[in-house]
């Protein structure tokens, strides 16, 4: 009766791996979604809208409108009271800037090349965090983990060499985008967390996106405003775009969401089974085509990156286990230290006697 009783899972630990596997399927969706319609309003193949900056700056705008909805106007959340005017410019404005490259550059990429290659270069997302968190002292240089980057950075070359629709100029876009995403990662390590100061998605965005829209707007001057003046593009289908930004801004709560009920590594795993899952639809839905080099090449970036996902699932379980073994170390001295005072108290007693 026990042996049979004891094959079943608890159910409270079944409702945890059931939502964790929940929280992964929405954020796996909602990304592949955004990712998969900011590719079909900006190719030129299929909605033509070849304006990245307009598309980062209508998203930002819609994000920062809903966010300040939600603070304001429906109190859904409160503002940290941490969040100076000093804070703000030292902290927030840096990363905002980084934020706002990051994604025009990583939706300026879409316009010359195809999804499941741009899979294949965000591979080397780890590679940039590790070296600029290496260059700003924020983690130790390691031979092995060097050794770990250079393999997966082997194999997104590879890839780029098996690339049929190789653009050198999409490629450093692509590149581009990368680097500044890695570094506004290491600087909300550096800039906000050591200060204390955490984020949930709706107060980042009221926080960030106006400054991204600012950062956004003399380039979009420059660049795309005199060209949208001069065609019809100029008129916004609503359907279109506000569908589009809602999707990114429920990516947004989607992201907090996983990382708070599960973890940051949970993220990254997820993320290599959406960049899987959207090298085949952009193979199989939207013709692109991936070459067996390609495949080879991300394969063993792929490798690279399951290995440096496995190193760091190992150093936290290492780093937790020290943990419980120090606070049980300083238990048991709290717990002898406690008995010696008591014998203490018991032989003053005596001798008082």
């Amino acid at each position: 009766m026990g042996k049979g009783s004891s094959s079943f899972i608890n159910p409270t630990i079944l409702k945890k791996i059931l939502l964790s596997y929940a929280y992964v399927g929405i954020w796996i969706f909602l990304s592949f979604s955004v990712i998969v319609y900011n590719k079909y309003i900006l190719d030129r193949k299929m909605y033509n809208w070849p304006f990245p900056i307009s598309l980062t700056m209508i998203h930002m705008l819609f994000c920062s409108s809903l966010a300040f909805l939600l603070v304001h106007a429906f109190h859904f959340v409160d503002l940290p009271s941490s969040m100076t005017r000093k804070v703000y410019l030292n902290s927030v404005v840096p990363i905002g800037s980084l934020y706002s490259l990051s994604l025009w550059f990583s939706n300026s990429a879409y316009i010359y090349l195809s999804v499941s290659f741009i899979q294949m270069l965000k591979a080397l997302m780890p590679v940039a965090v590790y070296s600029i968190s290496v260059l700003f002292r924020k983690e130790s240089f390691r031979s092995n983990t060097m050794a770990n980057m250079l393999s997966i950075s082997f194999g997104v070359a590879i890839a780029a060499y098996g690339e049929a629709r190789f653009d050198s100029w999409g490629v450093t876009l692509q590149l581009g985008a990368v680097a500044f995403e890695a570094t506004r990662l290491v600087l909300i390590q550096i800039l906000l967390t050591s200060k204390g100061i955490s984020l949930n998605p709706i107060t980042s965005l009221y926080y960030i996106a106006p400054c991204c829209l600012a950062f956004l707007f003399v380039p979009w001057v420059l660049v795309e405003f005199p060209l949208l003046r001069e065609t019809s593009s100029f008129r916004l289908d609503f359907v279109i775009f506000g569908t589009n930004s809602l999707c990114a801004f429920a990516l947004n709560l989607a992201v907090f969401l996983l990382i708070g009920k599960t973890s940051a590594l949970t993220m990254n795993v997820a993320g290599v089974v959406k960049d899987w899952l959207l090298i085949a639809f952009s193979w199989s839905v939207i013709r692109d085509t991936v070459t067996m080099v390609n495949l080879v090449g991300y394969g063993l970036a792929f490798l690279g990156v399951a290995h440096y996902n496995h190193s760091k699932l190992q150093a936290m379980r290492a780093k937790e286990s020290q943990k419980k073994s120090t606070q049980v170390d300083e238990e048991e001295g709290r717990l002898l230290s406690e008995e010696r005072e008591g014998e203490e108290i018991g032989r003053k007693s005596d001798s008082q006697a």
